[in-house]
């Protein structure tokens, strides 16, 4: 299964009101692990960065300047994600973004159930915790000391490893036998209800005549009190 994590920044909050999109940034995931393929471009929104914005992200004027147009690079961003799932953390804002710059500049658009919204997942796994990409991090142990300013690919994987988390760790719904499996148990309930049956037959001795004798001898000299004496 082919997975996208995928995040954007963007001049402001609605593209309705001229805002646009300045960097996307994707991670692939196959199987839920990460596969090392990555996405990431920045563009020029063709117009001035707000203040508010660029605190955000720090994402200037000069920098952005000869940057591609959204428009140049919106293929090869289709042909990236394919067909697969998209997992974006507050799914609703990068998808209005994206299906605007797409329909305005004549590209398919994005369906919105593609989308797997972590912050509505964190939401119902830890309802009235904090959903924030960096409150999850804290509450999983993930670093992400690197996150001084928003960045579409930093964040994309740092959002890997929050979503491989949120859904049960790096090998979810892992189990230990055929027999235990079902949809709902993963790794961890399986470690929690698992025991060992016994053989049914007991493995030979590795023993030798020698080596047992010589254990009975040293054992011997112990006295009464020796433990292999005891019995349960």
């Amino acid at each position: 299964m082919r997975e996208i994590v995928l995040d954007t920044e963007t001049t402001g909050f609605e593209p309705s009101e001229g805002h646009r999109i300045v960097e996307i940034g994707a991670v692939e995931l196959f199987n839920h692990m990460p596969t090392g393929q990555t996405f990431h471009v920045y563009l020029n929104p063709e117009r001035a960065m707000p203040k508010e914005a660029f605190e955000v992200h720090g994402l200037g004027d000069d920098f952005l300047r000869d940057k591609p147009l959204f428009k140049h690079e919106a293929q090869n961003f289709l042909d990236f994600i394919g067909e697969a799932k998209l997992v974006i953390h507050n799914a609703s804002f990068d998808m209005k973004f994206l299906n605007w710059e797409l329909r305005v500049h004549g590209f398919p658009q994005i369906p919105n159930d593609r989308a797997i919204d972590t912050l509505m997942i964190a939401r119902s796994k830890f309802p009235g915790s904090p959903a924030s990409l960096d409150a999850l991090c804290r509450r999983f142990g993930i670093d992400n000391s690197m996150r001084e300013k928003h960045g579409a690919l930093l964040d994309s994987e740092i959002l890997a490893e929050v979503y491989l988390e949120l859904i049960g760790g790096r090998q979810p719904g892992l189990v230990l036998s055929a027999a235990q499996a079902t949809p709902q148990r993963n790794q961890a309930q399986a470690d929690a209800t698992w025991r060992p049956m016994p053989r049914p037959a007991p493995l030979p001795s590795r023993l030798t005549a020698e080596e047992a004798a010589a254990h009975e001898a040293f054992v011997a000299k112990l006295g009464d009190g020796a433990i292999w004496l005891k019995r349960q």
